[in-house]
Parts: structure tokens; C-alpha cells; sequence
């Protein structure tokens, strides 16, 4: 490989707090000022610079999901009691009720402030600026299971049962575009350039669409069902980001080959011993983070070595989320622990 990137760094402990229950989502702000922190207890805090600012107390109903929009302006969340609440400058502004469904998938346009969320077998697309629904689209074959919009905010993809559906956003009307399986994909990403979009299915294997090729490949062997997908910002010498994959307690690293004959050539990365809870590569940077049902949280350097292995959670870690410039990194335990750490040039 041929990459041009910083050394890795160490990271040390900047913060560490206590949610009543397992930590299930993570989100920074895109000015990285802020990070949300959602429970399964239903508790909503915010995080900045050490100081925690409450913003919804436990209720027993878990919140499933956190986002803000691409400015920093909004904050969505949701979960178990079909709510999804809009703040803005940490007042509540709106409620969208959608009892008695549960709303646990949902994502901002990366270049507007169109929020998608999940219900049942749709996806409404709310409107920040005008409050108001936009679309509604029917996947039909199933519940959703991830949602995802391409940098350009052009199309929204969203993914279950016999594959991703693709909308094109500048015509709601259009059939969708669709990358079919014949099983369930449980975990979907774009790449950063738009230029790919993946699929992690329930029958052990990867496929890789490159958008406007008809033909996708699927890459086989896994262990079990692909649990989490992660592309690097950081592209090869030909110009591809990476594609990282995690099944049970392994990670496979997938490398975009000159050769087209060979497709997507893999590196497999083996540490931890326990399920692999989510994966997520660093901005700008190779360093991809992996943390586990183990209690481990790895680092891997660009020569996909473990650089560092973090720890400080009394069960296993439930999640991640890097700061939008990567000098910090956050996780969540199983037991409600928020972990912060910072580089040591930081």
C-alpha cells in the first residue's frame, strides 16, 4: 500500500463518566465542540469540554439513536417510545410522535438539514427548516435496518431483508434502485466519495456496489453475519478507501486491487476474543478503532498492527465515535461508562 498519513499516537484518558445503563449511541457535533451520549435507560447527555449538561433523564424507554445535522444546529433523537425530538441549542423545539412504532435507525443529509428516520417497513424524511415530512418511502420487504445518505446528499439508501434500496433524492417519485441479495443486510455504508456502497449480510458475506456498474461483488468466508462496515477517509494509491468488516471477534480489512480481475483483496485482523460491537476508522487517518463485548477497545496502525488496546469498561464496550478532527475518542460501555481519551499531543 502506498498512503501518505501520521504516525499513530497515543491515546490517554481526558474524561470518564457514568450513564444508569448500557450506553447505545455516540454522536459528535460537526464542529466537534459537543458530543451526545444516549442510554438504555432513556437518558440524553451532552458532553463539553468535562462539563455534562442533562437533557432528558431516564425513563425506562431507551434511546436507540443521536444525531445532530450537518451544521451542528440540531440535535435528533430516538428510541423505544416512537419519538423522535428535535433540539436546538439544547432547547426542545420538536416532537414527532410515532407511537406505537420504534424508531431506531435515523441519519441527516450531509448538505441540508433533511432528517430520515425509521418505521417499521418506512422511512419518513423530515424537513428541519420547514418542519415538515417530505417523503415517505415504503421498503416493503421488511423492517429497516440501516439508512445511510451519500456525501453529496443525492441519494438515501436504506437497507433489510434481500438487500438496499436506493432513492434518488431529487425525484422522490423515481423507483428505486435496487442492490439486490437474497438475504439480509444488516450493516450498509457509502463510502466517502459516493463512489461505493457496501452491504454486510446475514449469510456471511460482504458485497460492494460501485455505483452506476451494474455488477457488485461479493466477498465470502466470514465466520458469522457481518455485524459493522467502516471506509477510510484515507484513500490507496488508486485512489479507493478501505472497507473494513467485522464479524463475531474478527475484522477483515478489504483493499481495492488495480487489477479489476481481482476485485477486493483482504487482510484479516485477529485480536480480540470476544463479539466485535462496532468498528470505525479515524478522519484523515488509517487508524482504525475496534471495541468488543471483551472489554477491549484496539487500536490498529496503517500496518494493521494493535498500537494500542484501551480498556477502563467493567463489561464490554457498546460503542465508539471519533471527533470530527480525530484528536479525541469516545466510547461507551455495557455497564453505562463513557470513556473519553485524547492523543498526547493533545
Amino acid at each position: 500500500m502506498n498512503f501518505t498519513t501520521s504516525k499513530s499516537k497515543n491515546f490517554d484518558i481526558y474524561y470518564s463518566g457514568q450513564l444508569a445503563d448500557y450506553v447505545i449511541s455516540l454522536a459528535w457535533s460537526s464542529p466537534g465542540k459537543t458530543l451526545a451520549i444516549a442510554s438504555a435507560a432513556g437518558e440524553v447527555v451532552l458532553w463539553e469540554d468535562g462539563e455534562i449538561t442533562n437533557l432528558q433523564t431516564a425513563t425506562g424507554k431507551s434511546i436507540d439513536c443521536v444525531a445532530f445535522s450537518p451544521d451542528g444546529k440540531y440535535l435528533a433523537i430516538a428510541g423505544q417510545d416512537g419519538k423522535v425530538k428535535i433540539w436546538r441549542e439544547n432547547q426542545l423545539i420538536n416532537t414527532l410522535e410515532n407511537e406505537p412504532a420504534w424508531v431506531d435507525k435515523l441519519a441527516w443529509n450531509h448538505t441540508s438539514n433533511l432528517l430520515a428516520f425509521s418505521l417499521g417497513r418506512y422511512v419518513k424524511v423530515w424537513d428541519a427548516e420547514t418542519e415538515e415530512i417530505v417523503i415517505t418511502l415504503n421498503f416493503e420487504k421488511s423492517s429497516i435496518l440501516g439508512i445511510d445518505w451519500r456525501k453529496d446528499g443525492h441519494y438515501l439508501a436504506i437497507s433489510g431483508y434481500q438487500g438496499v434500496k436506493i432513492w434518488d433524492t431529487n425525484n422522490w417519485d423515481e423507483e428505486p434502485y435496487i442492490l439486490a441479495t437474497t438475504t439480509v443486510s444488516v450493516a450498509m455504508a457509502w463510502s466517502p466519495d459516493g463512489k461505493y456502497l457496501a452491504s454486510g449480510n446475514m449469510d456471511r458475506s460482504v458485497t460492494v456496489l460501485e455505483w452506476e456498474n451494474p455488477d457488485p461483488w461479493v466477498m465470502r468466508g466470514f465466520p458469522g453475519k457481518i455485524r459493522q462496515l467502516a471506509w477510510s477517509e484515507v484513500t490507496t494509491s488508486i485512489g479507493a478507501s478501505l472497507l473494513a468488516s467485522s464479524s463475531v471477534e474478527g475484522v477483515v480489512v478489504w483493499e481495492k486491487s488495480a487489477d479489476e480481475s481481482l476485485g477486493w483483496e483482504a487482510r484479516i485482523l485477529t485480536n480480540h476474543v470476544d463479539i466485535i460491537n462496532v468498528i470505525a476508522y479515524a478522519p484523515q487517518s488509517l487508524i482504525l478503532a475496534s471495541a468488543g463485548a471483551d472489554g477491549w477497545l484496539c487500536l490498529w496502525n496503517q500496518a494493521y498492527e494493535v498500537s494500542q488496546i484501551l480498556t477502563g469498561v467493567r463489561g464490554g464496550f457498546s460503542t465508539l465515535a471519533w471527533h470530527p478532527q480525530g484528536k479525541l475518542l469516545a466510547a461507551g460501555g455495557e455497564q453505562g461508562e463513557l470513556i473519553i481519551w485524547s492523543t498526547s499531543t493533545d
